[in-house]
């Protein structure tokens, strides 16, 4: 036990000690290139911010990689497909891409996990029922992926949010595999990871000196979706949604987006300030307070779910409940979803 516990503070400090040492270096590489991010009008940081971040979570995932992982074909498809998932963060974080080359991008990187990794999403079973996905296992698979990349690219919004829930997720999952004796590739890639995003948060927690770029934020999120594929062998419902559970607030910030933007007849990929973290903000919360706020909300996720699939089902349903009303209070009080004034005006004009 004792030597699990090293090799696990070991694969966390490494990664750790080089990205905090390394970030200094990226950030001057930034300006240098021009990897700036302007402030404009839903941006909240008031100053130029270097954005390569990415640059140095990644090539602390591959210092992880050399000295804890072993060689193997799916590793070769991560490897590939993290690659062109930076190549393509870090020509978006100089030049800005459209969004359909960033978006042919991800589609890529996905495939080469699908096709050559063969690190697919197969099936489910739940309540007696089987799914079998047949033809569609690849494009389900791909789509997956894709959808994580941009869950996290998207509640990228203040400084320490995306790297802080990455690492909250990396956390849980790292303690769920250990307990549960699974050793293999996920182990290496969570806990890796796990001290690659902490490296970063020293340099982007509020006040941040780096941002994490689209090369960070889509990173993390494909390797999240990575790693929930891993853990999907002789799926079952609960292997399914427990890993997404943790990621609760950027899936929910994601969904609440897409259905905002399609009531008011908006593009879904163009940006707005409705966001959760915006909602604290214009009740007057602090940066560092709104993140902490999330932070505690996603760890009662997390606790949930390391509840639920280690201890007391039961227990980590009742936690689910609360967090569930906790959601849903949030939405009635917010406008994260629809502009509460105008539903009101709407409401009295047809009392009328």
């Amino acid at each position: 036990m004792s030597d699990l516990i090293g090799k696990i503070l070991l694969m966390i400090f490494i990664p750790f000690a080089f990205v905090t040492i390394t970030m200094p270096f990226i950030r001057n590489l930034a300006l240098q290139i021009g990897a700036i991010d302007k402030p404009r009008g839903r941006h909240i940081h008031k100053s130029d911010m270097p954005k390569l971040g990415g640059l140095a979570i990644f090539l602390g995932f591959l210092l992880g990689y050399m000295i804890f992982g072993e060689h193997s074909e799916q590793m070769n498809s991560v490897l590939i497909g993290s690659f062109i998932i930076i190549l393509t963060g870090i020509i978006d974080d100089i030049c800005e891409l459209k969004p359909l080359p960033k978006l042919i991008g991800q589609v890529v990187a996905s495939s080469v996990i699908a096709i050559y990794g063969k690190i697919l999403l197969v099936d489910v079973s739940a309540f007696g029922i089987y799914l079998n996905f047949g033809v569609f296992t690849y494009p389900i698979t791909i789509l997956f992926i894709v959808a994580c990349i941009n869950c996290i690219n998207l509640i990228d919004g203040l400084d320490g949010l995306s790297g802080g829930i990455s690492s909250i997720y990396y956390l849980t999952i790292g303690i769920i595999a250990s307990i549960m004796g699974k050793f293999d590739l996920e182990f290496v890639l969570t806990f890796t990871m796990l001290g690659s995003t902490l490296g970063f948060l020293v340099h982007n927690f509020y006040p941040a000196k780096i941002f994490a770029g689209d090369s960070g934020s889509m990173f993390m999120g494909f390797t999240i979706a990575v790693i929930a594929l891993l853990g999907f062998k002789n799926v079952t419902m609960s292997s399914l949604i427990i890993p997404l559970l943790v990621l609760a607030i950027p899936i929910l910030d994601t969904l609440f987006a897409i259905i905002r933007r399609t009531i008011k007849g908006e593009k879904i990929y163009v940006g707005d300030t409705y966001h959760i973290h915006h909602q604290f903000l214009k009740r007057n919360f602090s940066q560092r307070s709104t993140v902490l706020i999330i932070y505690a909300i996603d760890m009662l996720f997390a606790l949930a779910s390391i509840v639920y699939v280690l201890k007391d089902n039961r227990l980590g349903y009742i936690i689910y409940g609360i967090l569930l009303v906790i959601v849903i209070l949030f939405v009635w009080n917010t406008n994260v979803i629809f502009d509460r004034k105008e539903l009101k005006k709407k409401f009295r004009c047809s009392k009328k």
